[in-house]
């Protein structure tokens, strides 16, 4: 019986040993991860921005609220990926124009890495869409090198590029930068005189291009986003290449609130990370290392007493 008892508390030992490294290398990145029922409401806000009304067929300058809500589709999940719907109100606040801009987009993407998949009806707008790169969240662990990244506007992915460490409310993180260059985004017809087109009379075809640049805050051990500004720079332009009016032109930045919400789940995320890496393996090491050390001693003791 006493050799029984031995060889039980090895045994065991042995499979918190074993155990250890399992939770540490692995069970972190299969638990934390992109929720499937993700529901999130954003706040940015765009001062002195300036926009062409479709209201008043002229540009208009004023405040902008930007309210960007976020839905996972939990039917269309599995254990690899998750489909987000997000759907993005401008509101200008100084004007009094509400809904002066609306945009939807459904995205899926690996609910571990954060990269695009093509799957489940991807859009921008309700047109389908070829996405790649990341999409909402960035991988465990990120590194300080280039990564590829998704822009909703231009409908392609464009290179972020690491540019230095910060810290956001004492959370540090890694800051990247990413240029979109000129791209143009549809074709319209307008108003020549709308346009300012005095020597024309009738409709005109004019393209909206589209060019900007998106700063991101991430933090590295979740590659959660803690904070974004995006500059963005739109304008209409006709047939021969002029310039004719401003569409979209302005910074949009998170506000205080929206930005403190983003850093407690990070924090959260990183705490929760941090247990399942470091804390808990380490416990379940020494209790295996415990077990053998106790296994072996009692199996020493045994030929002594007899």
């Amino acid at each position: 019986m006493g050799r029984i008892s031995t060889l039980v508390l090895i045994g065991f030992g042995a499979f918190f040993i074993a155990l250890a490294p399992l939770v540490k290398f692995w069970a972190a990145e299969k638990i934390i991860s992109a929720p499937a029922n993700q529901f999130g409401i954003s706040h940015l806000e765009a001062k002195q921005a300036q926009y062409f009304s479709l209201q008043d067929l002229k540009v208009l300058t004023g405040d902008l609220d930007i309210i960007v809500t976020t839905r996972g589709d939990v039917k269309e999940a599995n254990s690899d990926r998750v489909v987000w719907d997000e759907a993005t109100v401008v509101n200008d606040v100084t004007n009094s124009r509400p809904q002066i801009d609306l945009s939807e987009r459904r995205s899926a993407f690996n609910r571990y890495t954060g990269v695009a998949v093509n799957c489940c009806g991807s859009s921008v707008d309700k047109a389908p869409v070829q996405l790649e790169g990341q999409i909402y969240k960035w991988p465990f662990d990120v590194e300080k090198k280039t990564y590829k990244v998704f822009n909703a506007q231009a409908q392609k992915a464009f290179d972020a590029t690491f540019v230095r460490e910060d810290k956001v409310n004492g959370l540090p993180v890694y800051v990247f930068e990413q240029a979109v260059p000129p791209t143009k985004t549809e074709t319209r017809t307008a108003p020549a005189n709308v346009l300012g087109m005095t020597d024309t009379t009738g409709d005109v075809q004019v393209d909206r291009w589209y060019d900007g640049k998106t700063t991101f805050w991430i933090e590295p051990v979740t590659g959660s986003p803690v904070k974004q500004e995006v500059q963005r720079h739109e304008v209409l332009k006709t047939q021969d290449g002029v310039e004719r009016s401003a569409a979209f032109i302005g910074t949009a930045v998170m506000t205080d609130e929206t930005v403190s919400g983003l850093v407690k789940n990070a924090q959260e995320g990183k705490s929760q990370i941090n247990l399942l890496r470091n804390i808990i393996p380490l416990v379940v090491l020494i209790v295996g290392v415990a077990l053998v050390l106790a296994g072996v001693v009692l199996g020493r003791r045994r030929p002594a007493t007899a």
